[in-house]
């Protein structure tokens, strides 16, 4: 039996993102059973309530993909002490119509990370608040602020610093077994 599906949603768009590095060592670690697949967000349309009956393929298929996932992975930059457009633009699109949102009841964990020495503290606050007001239930603890450095997940997700992938390894030890909690 497969176990749950997790849909990675990544804040930026850029190929070289630090937060693609971090989201890809993330899934390199996760329980074997969990199946993780990115939700990406780039291609959906800019919300706009006039278009809501009719969605683009890409939305279709972004919104059908976070329905059936037993649980979401937020993984974050922070621009200008907050999350990025393109990500707050996907979680709209996942709400809407009214009465259709496919965030509610989803289990979800928030990372991030940023050169600067808070990480992405202040995006993954905000985040937060977006989610919960969304019915989204967020692992509250333990919190990833991880100020990046070059060398220190490399492209392929592998994690050079020990420390840091003894940490990460706790952080989704303990997701794994939040959205167990709610597969349950």
């Amino acid at each position: 039996m497969p176990g749950p599906a997790i849909a990675v949603v990544i804040g930026s768009l850029r190929k070289a993102s630090f937060n693609r590095r971090l989201a890809t060592a993330l899934m390199r670690i996760g329980p074997a059973e969990f199946t993780f697949t990115e939700a990406p967000i780039g291609a959906l349309p800019l919300y706009n309530q006039d278009e809501e009956a009719t969605p683009t393929p890409a939305l279709s298929q972004f919104r059908a993909q976070i329905r059936a996932a037993q649980g979401v992975l937020f993984v974050t930059p922070e621009y200008n002490r907050s999350i990025p457009g393109v990500l707050k633009n996907a979680i709209d699109q996942g709400s809407r119509p009214a009465g259709q949102s496919v965030w509610g009841g989803k289990p979800a964990g928030i990372v991030g990370t940023s050169p600067g020495a808070a990480g992405s503290a202040m995006a993954q606050q905000h985040l937060r608040n977006v989610l919960a007001m969304l019915n989204v239930a967020v692992l509250p603890s333990p919190e990833v602020f991880l100020q990046f450095k070059e060398g220190l997940i490399a492209e392929d997700g592998s994690i050079a610093d020990e420390r840091t992938a003894k940490f990460l390894q706790g952080w989704m030890d303990r997701y794994a077994a939040w959205v167990r909690r709610f597969a349950a």
